[in-house]
């Protein structure tokens, strides 16, 4: 069963798609997050500002199907200059402690609302 849902308190999608899906097996994967705000403004600033505010919204959206940053599996990072690698890995490090999920980090063109980052997440709801 493949189920849909949206998280209170997280800025809420700018197109046609869910803050995440959960699936039979106790899976969730949720959609690429940029430095949105709750309130749908745009965090301008640093790498590291927006990494945080990212990590923010994750938090938010796993917490709001009963999981953690310690319940990830996987994650891909998009990033709009690879330079910036280094500085969101900082922040990454620190935001995710000593658990250590599987990660690709990919440099794009491009991204939605000309965020400098984007971070996808894969869960396993305990």
């Amino acid at each position: 069963m493949v189920r849909p849902f949206s998280a209170d308190g997280a800025a809420q999608p700018i197109g046609p798609y869910s803050h995440g899906v959960a699936c039979t097996g106790n899976m969730i994967f949720l959609s690429g997050q940029i430095p949105l705000r709750a309130d749908g403004t745009m965090l301008e600033g640093t790498i590291e500002e927006q990494t945080r505010q990212i990590f923010a919204n994750i938090r938010t959206i796993l917490s709001s199907q009963g999981a953690s940053c310690s319940d990830i599996v996987k994650t891909t990072v998009f990033l709009k200059d690879m330079s910036d690698f280094a500085a969101m890995n900082g922040v990454y490090a620190s935001e995710m402690g000593e658990h250590r999920p599987a990660r690709s980090a990919v440099e794009v063109s491009r991204l939605p609302k000309d965020a400098r980052v984007e971070i996808e997440v894969i869960a396993c709801v305990p």
